[in-house]
């Protein structure tokens, strides 16, 4: 009788043997530590180990892009909706060039893990902070791999491959590429090296599989189109706004954008070792991006929403740095977060790093809870 081992392997090699010449095989996957017990595949391993934990569950309580204090409307994209979109985008693209599905798939599911709440507003209120702790820059692709590496599991991390994580940290999908080839010479210690907070560069180096292309790719693909959903839906724009070069060539809704990007992309990258938008199309991407900037991410109706954000994270950043000087075990940062980490992340992390680490990890409600726990009684004063 069949071992689980040889037909774990058979699967592999018969899967491995579908791929295209540029795919990443599920034997060039590399682990630090391997289980040889394993019946999943490399990827679908990372792939669970990310779905399973806790990080990965408080993405769906995380603002995507559009907070207002004000209204609770469930129809807005929240993180973890992003993240499921980014996955169906990049598979849709994935199975149609013969990519490693598995290794798309953990690359999506993890590649938000380290947003904080409050969406990109409150990334960059943690890193004015961090910086003004001494403790570097904060940047979520950089804080999602050290989840994923050091921090998650209590802080023994997940052990997954080097392509996942590389996908992972080299996901920026902010920025304006026409063309996106992996690089194959990438190592460890390229990957590695941004878990020196002081090395956070604006733009991140690109992936070293063509996995991670596509999931770059498909981070812009799956926001650019629902993030103008939202917005219409919360009155920050109407449709006709949208220039109109652009939605000739894209579309004027989420739909049409999604399947003219995927369909271009598709086709102008078919049995290449990268990946391409037309000009036609990558210009109107372009221009598309720069209309949502203005018209939705600095949008002066967002601006109270703003200042409110800002002074909660130096309110808590403020409180919780205190509570670890004083060694206050009553506070959360004790009970909710530090008394569940290992003895190695208590002693290695300095205190800054661990306030970083717990109010990044915060969902919106929580935030706006502790933030409750700490101002209130001073208001009743």
């Amino acid at each position: 009788m069949k071992d689980y081992r040889d037909i774990r392997k058979s699967v592999e090699e018969k899967y491995d043997s579908l791929l295209s010449e540029f795919a990443c095989k599920n034997s060039d996957a590399i682990r630090i530590a391997e289980d040889s017990d394993e019946i999943r595949p490399p990827f679908s391993i990372d792939r669970d180990r990310i779905m399973y934990s806790g990080a990965y569950k408080r993405l769906a309580g995380k603002t995507q892009v559009i907070y207002f204090s004000s209204l609770l409307d469930e129809q807005i994209t929240n993180r973890i909706v992003h993240i499921q979109y980014v996955a169906q985008v990049a598979r849709t693209i994935g199975k149609a060039l013969s990519l490693n599905q598995d290794l798309i798939e953990a690359a999506a599911l993890g590649h938000d893990l380290g947003h904080t709440p409050f969406g990109h507003d409150g990334e960059k209120y943690l890193d004015k902070l961090c910086k003004e702790y001494g403790i570097g820059g904060f940047s979520h692709n950089v804080h999602s791999l050290y989840i994923v590496e050091k921090m998650s599991y209590k802080g023994r991390g997940m052990n997954l491959t080097l392509q996942t994580r590389d996908a992972i940290v080299s996901h920026n999908g902010e920025i304006d590429e026409d063309r996106l080839a992996p690089d194959t010479d990438k190592t460890e210690s390229d990957v590695l090296k941004y878990l020196d907070r002081k090395f956070i560069p604006d733009n991140p180096d690109v992936p070293m599989t063509l996995e991670g292309c596509v999931i770059r790719m498909s981070d812009t693909i799956a926001y650019i189109g629902t993030d103008i959903e939202d917005a219409i839906h919360l009155g920050l724009l109407s449709r006709s706004e949208i220039p109109q070069n652009v939605s000739k060539i894209l579309g004027k809704n989420n739909s049409s954008i999604i399947d003219t990007l995927v369909k271009d992309i598709i086709v102008n990258s078919w049995n290449k070792n990268h990946l391409e938008f037309s000009k036609k199309t990558a210009d109107a991407l372009r221009e598309l991006k720069k209309f949502n900037y203005k018209a939705i991410y600095l949008n002066e109706k967002l601006k109270p929403e703003r200042r409110k954000i800002e002074k909660g994270f130096n309110i808590l950043f403020e409180s919780f740095s205190e509570d670890l000087e004083t060694g206050n075990r009553n506070s959360d940062i004790y009970r909710h977060f530090l008394d569940q980490k290992n003895e190695e992340y208590i002693i290695s992390t300095k205190n800054a790093e661990k306030v970083r680490d717990f109010i990044a990890s915060m969902t919106d409600r929580y935030f706006k809870h502790q933030l409750e726990k700490i101002t209130i009684p001073l208001i009743n004063l």
